[in-house]
């Protein structure tokens, strides 16, 4: 999830999504009980809220995000981001953030920066992320934002970087689609690669999903919403239509987070 900054809702590259949601632009900055009260709505115990950096710098800052989580009662955490450009820099700063303002992963959108994973830009962060022992959270699946869409393929993109770092936590957002099959391949090869379910609510999961963890995937897909874009409750609203049993519902809206991001 995101607390958005008003230069990150109102871009331009965002006007696809306001079309669908039918949301407009933010006219003042969105005050953070806005942000609690939704979670509250729908029971949310705990939120990652990502900070977001692209090539012409950060659209919500790794201090704004902290300033967020200062103000949200201990209801957000904080994912750090970085700029891939300067990746000296870039690892002085998620080291800052994690060791200074307890920020709990680093979340990198490749679509952004129009560079796919495997690019050797990352790969200091991902070092960095296995020293810090903090997860590596990213976006698979097509873009909704009017950018490219190739970097989101998990093959084979989120499998090279899984084999050159076996060690490191990787947690795919936005399910993969309209390859959410390759994303579930990967996730079953790679002890360490997850999936959320941010962008999509319940009645939009495709089916594979949906199977994938009632059964074996039950510990390798986590709960997520893409809020503000959608709501905690919007998100949760069909969640008795996937027919998961007491434990894979368990394990979907927390277990696997708690264990993954050790909250």
């Amino acid at each position: 999830m995101q607390h958005p900054t008003l230069r990150h809702s109102n871009h331009e590259m965002f006007a696809s999504l306001r079309r669908w949601t039918g949301q407009g632009l933010l006219k003042e900055p969105l005050p953070v009980g806005t942000t609690v009260a939704a979670m509250a709505a729908a029971g949310v115990e705990a939120g990652l809220c990502a900070a977001w950096y692209g090539p012409q710098g950060p659209l919500i800052s790794n201090d704004e995000v902290a300033s967020f989580v200062s103000q949200s009662d201990g209801l957000l955490r904080g994912v750090a981001g970085a700029d891939l450009t300067r990746p000296v820099q870039a690892v002085r700063e998620l080291r800052r953030a994690v060791k200074e303002l307890d920020f709990v992963a680093l979340r990198v959108v490749p679509w952004l920066w129009e560079l796919p994973p495997t690019d050797r830009l990352y790969y200091p962060l991902y070092a960095a992320c296995v020293d810090l022992g903090i997860p590596f959270c990213t976006q698979v699946g097509h873009t909704g934002p009017l950018r490219p869409s190739e970097t989101g393929r998990p093959i084979p993109y989120i499998d090279q970087v899984a084999l050159d770092f076996p060690e490191l936590t990787i947690v795919c957002g936005h399910i993969g689609y309209p390859w959410t099959t390759e994303m579930i391949a990967v996730a079953d090869k790679h002890a360490n690669v997850f999936i959320d379910t941010s962008a999509y609510t319940a009645r939009r999961y495709p089916r594979e999903l949906v199977e994938y963890t009632r059964g074996r995937g039950r510990r390798k897909v986590l709960f997520g919403t893409n809020y503000p874009m959608i709501t905690p409750v919007q998100a949760l609203e069909h969640l008795g239509d996937l027919d998961l049993d007491e434990e894979a519902t368990e394990l979907f809206l927390a277990g696997n987070a708690r264990r993954v991001f050790t909250l």
